[in-house]
Formats: structure tokens, C-alpha cells, sequence
């Protein structure tokens, strides 16, 4: 499960930036695929971001707009010491 979580909330937020920016240069007399490259890991970042912060600091539903309710959970593997 820890990796279908990451994989859905690595996705979402990568659509979504993906989104944004395709709508944002619509209106701009930039280079297209200039516009795309530099709005798009700053879309996905903030919003990532964002909804990252709400869902530790208001409430934990903001997660579903990440792609899933909660973050993965990695356990921690037990360090053995040599003797």
C-alpha cells in the first residue's frame, strides 16, 4: 500500500501542475514550451506543497486532494549492532 500512496500522490499533484500550466499560457505571448518547462515543477510544487501543509496543520481530508487520504507510512528497519 505504501507504494500505490506514494505513486497516487506523486501523480496527482504532477497532473494537476501540468494542468495549471497548460491553462496559464494560453493568454501569454511566450514561448510555449518555455512557459510549460518553468511552470510546471512550480505548479506541482506548490501545490504539493500546499495541500501538504493543510493536511498536517488543519485537517488531515485535505490529503484527498493529493490522491489519497493519507501519506505512506515507511517503517523504520532495526539497526543490529556487531558485537
Amino acid at each position: 500500500m505504501n507504494l500505490y500512496a506514494s505513486l497516487i500522490r506523486t501523480g496527482v499533484p504532477a497532473a494537476v501542475g501540468w494542468l495549471v500550466a497548460t491553462a496559464l499560457k494560453v493568454g501569454l505571448d511566450l514561448p510555449a514550451d518555455a512557459v510549460t518547462g518553468v511552470l510546471t515543477p512550480a505548479v506541482i510544487f506548490a501545490y504539493y506543497g500546499l495541500f501538504r501543509l493543510a493536511e498536517e496543520h488543519v485537517s488531515p481530508r485535505f490529503g484527498w486532494l493529493l490522491g489519497y487520504a493519507r501519506p505512506p507510512k515507511y517503517d523504520t528497519p532495526e539497526v543490529t549492532r556487531a558485537a
